[in-house]
């Protein structure tokens, strides 16, 4: 199989234009070329009145060794990777005939989902043990959040089968190095769960929470199938260590019930707002080190505005679809401003998981219909920024990243006047520096309602001065980018705190915390993922590793090197 990239045409090319731009490029006769399947397909919008396809494509030929030679050198023709993904090792048929533990697995949002899967399919039948419920349940929970102001600190956006991704776009694309091809591992599961086969190929595929939903259960059924356990409304409260040598080992834990748990091997596969699971494994001495995220507000525009700056004459092309941005301004400040979790067609949503405390974040379906585009605008804190001590350097407390959050979290209830309503302020008004007192034209989607108020009243601020600042610095600079976007009537709602982790559960090469044996950190809690998709190769790794420690005998000479094992981090940017 060969693989053909860099295949540009025009948008509305009849069907019949590929296979003969393929022909051409590889400078075969049509009846050589035996078939081909799209492998990618992106589109080149920097031309707004003539945007191009751009296609990668596997090609099966007559002769293909003939063709390779013919293009040798050639940087876009060149044979096809195999992406097809081997279990590292299987688990014979009575591995656990005796008293040997089975593994856990706490947590089952993306990262959870997909170590159980692996685990389960090297027939090592992980125990999930999630603090919420299952995923319909747990949606109606939510609506309860959004139609009635009526929070559940166990089941909402965070919390609950499927994880936070499960209320998001849907994003299912990362910049993340993927040398395995393990996002084509996580793209084939969705797909055999329900997912539609154009997430294979397009550049940006997207699912929405709707399809999500239903997928997940169906991803929860194929674990049980092949032996795992999913155990709802199990939170954990406790880890039992026993010392070894210069470290710790896991030996099991502990769930609210009081019911112990047996474990030699615990994947740690917990969201960012574990605040209450964090704090814990720091009383019991886990390693873990603070690290920056970012805060801001959420941003709404019509749809069609983003999509006339982005597409010009072409917008509302339906090969096209609702168009996203990127967008990032370097504030005179010193801080970065940039666009995170760009949702087109979608809505604001309530994401708190505490009591008194407002969140916000954006979700949209598979359709993208709806009328308003929002993105996260955000700006980078340090963890300098937020430690508690006023010290000028030395270590930050991990767990003051989470208080920091929980200071703008609770001044945005007060602001939206309770009832969970958010405070909210046109974009002009914030630019003018005054307090909005009625919408424009633009209506905001957050449920169950925004307050509107003065975001940056002094003395009554809705996130650090330097962070308005900048934020107010960088809506006319992204003006210039997307005409349109700092318009008078847009909408910033408040706040965005939980961009991701606070803080990072530090791990070795074999994805163990650097002091405690058998203990997995993984995915966006632990400070290796940022999104569905790091999420999910992250829960792929470390399953991995898990197995290999549980199904080689060799892996006891790797665990004696932990203390000392070089670090291994993740990218969080792709949400």
């Amino acid at each position: 199989m060969l693989r053909l990239t860099e295949l540009r045409l025009p948008l509305d090319h009849p069907e019949d234009a590929l296979r003969a731009a393929v022909v051409q490029r590889l400078r075969i006769a049509d009846a050589d070329l035996l078939g081909f399947s799209i492998a990618r397909r992106g589109h080149d919008a920097r031309k707004k009145s003539a945007i191009l396809l751009i296609y990668s494509v596997d090609c099966e030929v007559r002769d293909e060794n003939a063709v390779l030679a013919a293009h040798a050198g050639e940087p876009h023709v060149r044979a096809a990777p195999d992406t097809r993904y081997r279990n590292v090792a299987t688990a014979p048929a009575d591995f656990f005939a005796g008293e040997r533990p089975r593994p856990i697995v706490v947590g089952f949002g993306p990262c959870g989902i997909f170590a159980a899967l692996v685990l389960a399919q090297m027939g090592l039948r992980p125990i999930v043990l999630e603090r919420g419920r299952e995923v319909r349940q747990r949606t109606q929970d939510t609506w309860g959040l959004w139609r009635r102001g009526v929070l559940d600190a166990q089941s909402n956006v965070q919390f609950g089968e499927g994880g936070a991704g499960t209320f998001s776009d849907g994003k299912l694309w990362s910049q993340i190095s993927d040398p395995r091809h393990l996002m084509r591992k996580v793209l084939t599961e969705f797909v055999k769960a329900g997912a539609p086969e154009e997430i294979l190929y397009v550049s940006k595929p997207h699912i929405g929470t709707f399809r999500l939903v239903s997928m997940v259960v169906k991803m929860r059924a194929e674990i049980e199938r092949l032996g795992g356990e999913i155990r709802f409304g199990q939170q954990l409260a406790d880890v039992l260590l026993e010392p070894e040598g210069d470290a710790l080992r896991m030996r099991g834990v502990t769930l609210a019930s009081g019911e112990e748990i047996r474990a030699d091997h615990v994947v740690l596969a917990l969201g960012h707002s574990a605040r209450d699971t964090f704090a814990m494994l720091h009383a019991r001495g886990v390693y873990m080190e603070a690290k920056p995220f970012s805060v801001g507000f959420r941003i709404e525009h019509p749809q069609g505005v983003i999509d006339r700056a982005r597409f010009g004459p072409n917008a509302g092309n339906p090969i096209l679809g609702a168009a996203d941005y990127k967008i990032v301004h370097h504030a005179s400040n010193g801080r970065s401003v940039y666009s995170f979790c760009m949702c087109p067609g979608g809505t604001v949503v309530a994401a708190t998981s505490e009591e008194h405390r407002v969140v916000t974040n954006g979700m949209s379906q598979y359709s993208r219909n709806e009328r308003n585009a929002n993105a996260g605008i955000v700006v980078g804190v340090s963890p300098q920024d937020y430690r508690q001590d006023g010290a000028a350097d030395g270590p930050v407390n991990p767990l003051d990243g989470m208080a920091f959050q929980r200071l703008w979290e609770s001044r945005a209830y007060e602001l939206g006047e309770g009832g969970y309503r958010a405070p909210g302020q046109l974009v002009g008004d914030f630019i003018r520096r005054q307090r909005s007192t009625q919408l424009g034209g633009v209506l905001p989607s957050y449920q169950p309602g925004v307050q509107l108020t003065d975001l940056a009243q002094p003395g009554r601020e809705s996130l650090p001065v330097y962070v308005l600042d900048a934020i107010r610095e960088a809506l006319p600079a992204f003006e210039r980018q997307i005409p349109g976007f700092s318009m008078p009537d847009a909408v910033l709602t408040g706040v965005e705190t939980r961009t991701s982790s606070p803080l990072r559960i530090t791990r070795g090469r074999t994805h163990q915390s650097l002091n405690v044996r058998g203990l997995y950190p993984a995915g966006e809690g632990a400070g290796y993922a940022g999104g569905i998709m790091s999420a999910g190769v992250d829960g792929i790794e470390v399953a991995e590793s898990v197995g290999r420690a549980m199904l080689d005998a060799s892996s006891a000479l790797a665990d004696s090197s932990l203390p000392s094992l070089n670090l291994t981090m993740r990218s969080a940017s792709e949400k």
